[in-house]
């Protein structure tokens, strides 16, 4: 198997602690190693053949937090062009380097997960089927809420009972909120947390059928024949992701359900529930001093102190690129007002 780790983001929903510049991927948000560091040792149970996309502005960072992969494990996309341009580049990267029918995994770089086991459990099941049957094999997430910031995978009967491989009836990209709840409440719907196995054949036969202008861009990449051409092509693409692209129109995906627990931290209120806190429901790191304080994260990246009074269910973050002082449970409203600092930036 070959995995292929997407680390792109563009840092909003956890300002100030993530930025353009610094997304929520490189950070350490739970302990000593950043959400890529732990994707890249969950990549490392599976194989050794690991890849990671990433743009030139992020980069160093990842090469410095990556630094036992060489030159050729990275993909540099000039820009950003959503999930279907890193798909793309992916494929004209491996074409090259490994068997066409070698099954490719893709990972999102910044997903919390503890269960290691379960992880390479459910990949390699879906390695196998996705190998056996020369169909893209996705890996879904049993919901626990009607989020409308997620796709939902709709399992048909099971192809395999033992290893509960099901057909999927429809891949239907972030639905409104009440469609949402319908899903989750017939049981028929898993989350898409971003996970596709399948080998180059099997992709570009998927594409070719019903994504051809991702087709196009494949073989387009492959006909560039220097840099300037190679960048001039891939920033003609356009801004897609592969579940709009690809998975929402094909009709013969399989999946295969996590047998693993999972978080996408979209939010501190996500974050917080993930870090280890006191017995009053605080979690406080830097130089912080709190008083009658509860059920709160705060944190602070700077020398100077930061004083908490009297307080409950609040977010609190000091950065060098700004303060965020929020109501936890309306922390998901972070990214509306960092886009709107960062356009003024």
């Amino acid at each position: 198997m070959i995995t292929v780790i997407i680390a792109g983001g563009s840092g909003t929903r956890l300002w100030p602690l993530s930025t353009n510049q610094y997304p929520k991927h490189l950070l350490n948000l739970i302990d000593d190693n950043s959400l890529l560091q732990a994707t890249y040792n969950r990549a490392r149970k599976l194989t050794n053949k690991i890849y990671v996309v990433t743009g030139t502005h992020h980069l160093e960072h990842i090469r410095a937090q990556l630094p036992e992969l060489d030159d050729g494990a990275f993909i540099v996309e000039p820009d950003q062009r959503d999930t279907a341009g890193c798909f793309v580049v992916a494929l004209h990267h491996i074409q090259s380097r490994h068997d066409h029918n070698e099954p490719i995994a893709f990972l999102p770089a910044d997903h919390y997960i503890r269960d290691l086991a379960g992880f390479v459990h459910s990949f390699k099941i879906a390695q196998e089927v996705s190998g056996k049957l020369e169909r893209i094999t996705l890996v879904g997430v049993e919901p626990t809420y009607p989020s409308t910031g997620f796709g939902y995978i709709q399992k048909d009967g099971t192809i395999d009972d033992e290893a509960l491989v099901y057909n999927v009836v429809r891949f239907k990209e972030k639905p409104e909120f009440k469609m949402a709840q319908e899903y989750v409440q017939s049981g028929e719907y898993l989350w898409n947390a971003g996970y596709f196995v399948g080998s180059i054949n099997t992709f570009l036969k998927a594409m070719e059928q019903f994504a051809p202008e991702l087709k196009q861009n494949y073989e387009r990449l492959l006909a560039a024949n220097d840099k300037k051409s190679y960048d001039d092509t891939f920033l003609s693409f356009e801004k897609i992701s592969t579940d709009y692209a690809l998975m929402e129109k094909t009709n013969n995906l399989l999946m295969v359900p996590a047998a693993f627990d999972w978080m996408d931290i979209g939010s501190f209120a996500d974050a917080h529930g993930v870090v280890e806190t006191d017995q009053i429901g605080n979690y406080a790191k830097g130089y912080v001093e709190l008083d009658g304080v509860e059920n709160s994260y705060i944190r602070n990246e700077e020398d100077r102190p930061v004083a908490v009074i009297g307080l409950d269910n609040i977010v609190v973050v000091n950065t060098p690129n700004g303060i965020l002082v929020a109501r936890k449970d309306l922390s998901q409203n972070v990214k509306a007002i960092a886009q709107r600092i960062q356009k003024k930036l």
